[in-house]
């Protein structure tokens, strides 16, 4: 007889080649499942009055522009992107890049040179200097005491402190008002990656509005845009000063910009983006009020973590597909998360909760 356990692996090699784009339901053969995985969190990529507005750019403006951004002759699209998107997300100014690792990478390469760098636990490898660079696992809390009494400590003035905004495995939102605790005379420089909570995280705002603000405290923000926002583009948020700095920089010069259509997109999308959140939120509320004690979840972040074992192939079984993965190690045990999104609808949603509570 074949065990439950079997059966999964024998359906998950059909979910390795999947011809189709996500959505809220993946059709393998003859079967009909309902997806809660990914990071599509506001469905932007089977929102259609977005795909009408992609395509508007791509007539506007073409499929791609794979020229530097110092070239002398530019489309005016990117500037334009940059100042909206500043604007949008609380910023002094910003950078659009093709992605959201070249982001990262530039920003980490050149900031890193003004002080000594100190990691934060499980930063994503994106904004590693090294690539087989040692994680930190420890707790954040118990991080954030030991980044205080070693920099406060220390002989040395300038600091760079590296950080993801959230562990959106657990999950678990970061507090960073821990940086005031830092003796006002070091310079610090707090670089946080906000992929997971840009567009969807204090009314699409993001992390940036709930970073210190102090004198000797300069913050730059970093983010894929492909998540919730779902344009292929990375983003850096931070002050002029800093921008400037990067834009001169010989990874911002060597680089091709994204592709403008998704920028056109991104700059008219607004309402779009609005009524998504909404409609997250709504779905959010809806299953945490039917969720029990055993899926762990942070406020405001539509991502849910099991407590129990074989969550996904339980699920599985009645044709319900959530994330499930070994973390942090491959020989680990898997992850099970359920992942909400705008484009789930109420029966979707009733669908899984009477599944879990079955």
């Amino acid at each position: 007889m074949t065990s439950l356990a079997e059966t999964t692996i024998d359906m998950m090699l059909d979910f390795k080649s999947i011809k189709q784009p996500f959505s809220n339901t993946i059709n393998i053969g003859n079967t009909s499942y309902l997806y809660f995985g990914g990071t599509a969190y506001l469905g932007i990529p089977q929102n259609q009055d977005f795909i009408d507005l992609y395509i508007e750019g791509i007539k506007k403006f073409g499929l791609n522009n794979g020229t530097s951004r110092t070239n002398n002759i530019q489309l005016g699209i990117y500037s334009k992107a940059e100042k909206v998107a500043a604007a949008r997300f609380g910023a002094e100014a910003a950078l659009i890049t093709s992605s959201g690792y070249l982001a990262a990478q530039l920003t980490i390469k050149a900031l890193s040179k003004l002080g000594k760098v100190i990691y934060a636990p499980s930063t994503h490898p994106a904004l590693w200097l090294a690539e087989n660079q040692t994680r930190n696992l420890m707790p954040f809390e118990a991080w954030k005491q030991e980044t205080i009494d070693k920099i406060n400590a220390s002989e040395e003035k300038s600091w760079v402190l590296i950080s993801n905004s959230m562990n959106n495995l657990m999950p678990e939102i970061y507090d960073f008002e821990f940086v005031k605790e830092i003796r006002n005379d070091r310079n610090i420089m707090l670089i946080v990656d906000d992929s997971h909570g840009i567009g969807v995280n204090n009314n699409g705002i993001g992390t940036i509005v709930n970073l210190p603000k102090q004198d000797n405290i300069e913050n730059v923000v970093v983010a894929s845009m492909a998540k919730a926002l779902g344009i292929d583009a990375g983003i850096v948020l931070a002050s002029n000063k800093v921008i400037d700095q990067l834009k001169h920089s010989n990874t911002f010069i060597g680089a091709s910009p994204p592709g403008q259509a998704g920028l056109y997109a991104f700059l008219h999308a607004s309402e779009i983006y609005s009524k998504a959140l909404n409609k997250l939120k709504n779905n959010m509320l809806l299953f945490e009020t039917a969720l029990n004690h055993t899926w762990k979840h942070a406020s405001g972040f539509p991502v849910y973590l099991s407590s129990e074992i074989n969550s996904s192939e339980k699920l599985l079984q009645k044709q319900i597909l959530i994330s499930s993965f070994p973390y942090p190690n491959p020989g680990d045990a898997p992850l099970d998360r359920i992942v909400l999104s705008s484009w789930h609808e109420k029966e979707d949603i009733g669908k899984l909760v009477a599944a879990i509570n079955f």
